[in-house]
């Protein structure tokens, strides 16, 4: 497959004389090239759209053209069914340690204010919701569908999905990332960068808050610095709670995530094993939010 995606990538028409292609590392729902082309780098992104997994590439695209003219992703130079070329941006992807340094929550969360409180402006075209507890209610019918090993829990899931959902109650509504772990922000040393859309969609700024939070396993302190420096004063009872839900509830999806791919997909990759981790990371988290 990776093959065959570089042979596409140098196959693309905007290039003069293209050369020194190689597969990246890290990409599940797609497989990522940089190339060479005219003394200049450039990535592009091959890969289908996934209705599995609700992955639409007219939606990334849409959202990746937002995030660009917000001055938070890099510049897009061609793209095509399955294909999404770009400029290559020189930068070191963070880790979860990475975020959790000193001073670098204060560098990421001015990039999330800027995205959600001007990303909408710039979308066009249709975009998808991305809302966790329609994906978690699609994710379980796939789940029985499929005839999951994973069915008998579904029941007490889907309740405790409602319960998160009546917690974290009416949502401010903006152009979301949905899928900030931190290999997603790239440190060029001068500035941060947001790359990846496969998820990105309208959603509550809560979730990008509790993805990233959760993915970098933040200290409660920790979390609530970030929650301090994004909304300017420090949280109330009331939007920890909501916090605490929706970070619940990020785990949850990737935990069905985790499961659906465990019938579905063809990548060679323990997701048994990740499920039941993220199972754990999902019940020690739902027993703080009950306790709040």
């Amino acid at each position: 497959m990776e093959q065959q995606a570089i042979e596409r990538a140098l196959s693309l028409p905007i290039w003069t004389g293209p050369g020194k292609a190689e597969a990246l590392g890290g990409g599940i729902t797609n497989i990522n090239v940089k190339l060479t082309d005219q003394g200049r780098d450039y990535v592009v992104r091959v890969g289908g759209d996934i209705p599995l997994h609700q992955v639409m590439r007219f939606n990334e695209l849409a959202c990746h053209r937002a995030a660009e003219a917000a001055g938070l992703s890099p510049k897009i130079v061609h793209t095509e069914p399955g294909i999404l070329a770009m400029e290559f941006v020189q930068g070191r992807s963070l880790t979860a340690e990475d975020v959790r340094a000193p001073g670098m929550v204060e560098r990421i969360v001015p990039l999330l204010k800027r995205l959600h409180g001007e990303g909408q402006r710039h979308l066009r075209g249709p975009v998808l919701m991305f809302w966790v507890f329609h994906i978690l209610r699609d994710y379980a019918a796939t789940l029985r569908q499929g005839g999951s090993a994973h069915g008998p829990d579904l029941p007490d899931l889907l309740a405790t999905a409602d319960r998160l959902e009546a917690a974290i109650g009416p949502v401010d509504v903006v152009l979301g990332h949905n899928d900030l772990l931190p290999a997603n922000l790239l440190d060029a040393g001068d500035r941060m960068w947001l790359i990846d859309w496969d998820y990105g969609g309208l959603n509550s700024p809560l979730f990008d808050l509790a993805g990233l939070a959760s993915n970098a396993e933040m200290t409660e302190a920790q979390e609530h610095q970030l929650l301090e420096l994004y909304y300017g004063q420090p949280s109330d009872d009331a939007l920890w709670r909501r916090y605490l839900a929706m970070k619940c509830a990020s785990l949850l999806r990737e935990t069905m995530w985790s499961m659906v791919s465990e019938i579905h997909s063809q990548i060679a990759f323990d997701y048994a094993a990740y499920t039941a981790e993220n199972r754990a990371r999902f019940d020690a988290a739902l027993k703080d939010f009950e306790n709040s």
